[in-house]
């Protein structure tokens, strides 16, 4: 039986009701690239209960978003678009972060979702990394067709030694970057695993961690099967999934 991999979704506004989301590309990368179950975990208000979801699933990805993680979480100022904010999906996932790291869950998190871990585990985030002097900016166009807003945006160095470096046998390779915020203060427990040239965190992980964990502020779900690195991250992440197969 596959292993099954729980994605958190999105709470989202449909038509004047309330709905849950995940982007297909994300339930179609854990189908075929960890070919694995994907599971959709509602952002329910009040959330799901952690000790279920865990003894459901065997992993968890947590996934990008055009919302952010609300500032007061992490003691940042006000947000200047509060629309952008998903209070219940920070309700979901800050807290099953948590409960995933004590309970050594296999986790893979993307964009949105590594902002939420380094919040999570007591980091902080930059609202706006295009106005920090020196950083670029990390933003698509949003006028761009898709291929292009996904498209290779700039190199990430490879920590030498890292998980990053392991599963990929990488020391630099080219990203796409579609995000406005990212990662300011490290949260403590994490570990940087690469960086891009002007110096933003673009993965982390968790050095003791008692599962896989891992941290990409780019989106290796995008067209995944074409890109080696990509490939190479989905398929760590399955082997995760199936530690009586090692």
């Amino acid at each position: 039986m596959r292993p099954r991999v729980g994605l958190i979704c999105d709470s989202r506004s449909v038509d004047g009701q309330a709905a849950h989301l995940v982007l297909e590309t994300y339930i179609s990368a854990v189908r075929d690239g960890a070919v694995a179950l994907p599971l959709l975990l509602a952002a329910l208000d009040p959330p799901l209960n952690h000790d279920d979801i865990l003894n459901a699933v065997d992993g968890l990805v947590f996934t990008g978003s055009p919302s952010n993680v609300a500032p007061h979480f992490y003691g940042g100022a006000p947000a200047r678009e509060p629309k952008n904010e998903d209070l219940h999906r920070d309700g979901l996932a800050l807290a099953l972060i948590r409960s995933a790291v004590a309970a050594g869950i296999p986790t893979l998190t993307i964009c949105r979702g590594t902002q939420e871990l380094n919040v999570a585990l007591g980091g902080t985030l930059f609202q706006h990394i295009e106005e920090i002097p020196g950083r670029f900016d990390h933003r698509e166009r949003a006028s761009a067709a898709l291929d292009v807003q996904y498209g290779p945006a700039h190199e990430v160095t490879v920590v030498e030694g890292g998980l990053l470096a392991q599963i990929t046998g990488e020391h630099r390779f080219t990203v796409n970057s579609l995000h406005s915020q990212g990662i300011d203060k490290l949260a403590p427990p994490l570990q940087e695993e690469a960086v891009a040239p002007d110096g933003q965190i673009e993965a982390v992980s968790l050095s003791e961690s008692r599962g896989f964990l891992l941290g990409l502020q780019w989106h290796p779900e995008w067209r995944w099967s074409e890109h080696p690195v990509s490939r190479a991250i989905w398929a760590a992440f399955a082997q995760a999934l199936r530690p009586s197969a090692l």
